[in-house]
């Protein structure tokens, strides 16, 4: 590894599995201390055993990313071990599990825009809290949009607009935010090969080799891969680089209709 991330405070969202554990993984090689998070606690703690198993500096706070009380004490407790928090992947999300628009219930739609966008906005409130108290010093946060953010892609209609919304968020923080310190940028993956995709690949097959199809590389992306681009994001390395929106999708080509 490359030391990318030596001494930094990181808390990550949705750390249990997919995008997030991997990303759990990288920053703890690249030196930085790890806060996960997640719902599930036996996947979290499972994530959090392999990181310290490997000489690597973790703490696993349960939370629920729709819950203000719970991201507080995320922030509150990397900042207790720590004294600081550095950075922040947002990265705790759901699908629609697909339906045209029409079709989508008001319980998926309420579901899917809590974790999707409300839980990004909780989770930025507690973080560029903590991050621009006095003495601070700033900081970096990557909210983890999608490809479905960029254009409209049938099918997922609510999912893609909390994504839309996570991007244009994204933004106005940077603006707010970038005279503190902070820079605040946006990751939107192309179809990524995590327990999402596995069960959408389960409810329509073949899913998987026509998102390929669209895809310049031929092929989905692997977790690993996003979290090379987040872990850029979040290093000084990308210091000058604020309110942007970094595709990391294979080259896909918007979704016919």
């Amino acid at each position: 590894m490359t030391d990318l991330l030596t001494g930094k405070t990181i808390l990550i969202t949705g750390a249990s599995s997919g995008i997030g554990a991997s990303a759990a993984h990288l920053l703890a090689r690249e030196g930085a201390n790890v806060v996960l998070t997640a719902r599930r606690q036996a996947e979290l703690d499972r994530v959090a055993e392999s990181i310290a198993g490997n000489g690597g500096d973790v703490l696993a706070v349960p939370a629920d990313t729709t819950s203000a009380d719970d991201l507080r004490r995320a922030v509150a407790a990397a900042v207790e071990r720590w004294g600081r928090l550095d950075g922040a992947l947002n990265n705790a999300g759901r699908t629609q599990g697909g339906g045209r628009l029409a079709e989508v219930t008001d319980e998926t739609f309420d579901s899917v825009a809590e974790v999707n966008f409300k839980g990004v906005w909780l989770a930025m409130r507690a973080e560029l809290r903590a991050m621009t108290v006095e003495g601070a010093g700033g900081g970096s946060i990557v909210n983890v949009s999608s490809i479905g953010g960029t254009f409209g892609a049938a099918g997922q209609s609510v999912y893609g607009a909390t994504k839309a919304a996570v991007i244009a968020m994204s933004r106005a923080a940077a603006a707010e935010y970038g005279r503190d310190g902070v820079r605040v940028n946006a990751i939107a993956p192309g179809a990524t090969m995590t327990e999402m995709m596995v069960a959408w690949q389960q409810r329509d097959p073949g899913i998987v080799e026509h998102l390929s199809s669209l895809a310049a590389l031929g092929r989905p992306g692997r977790p690993d891969e996003i979290a090379e681009a987040a872990a850029w994001l979040l290093s000084d390395r990308a210091g000058y680089v604020t309110g942007m929106t970094l595709g990391v999708d294979g080259g896909t080509a918007p979704w016919p209709h």
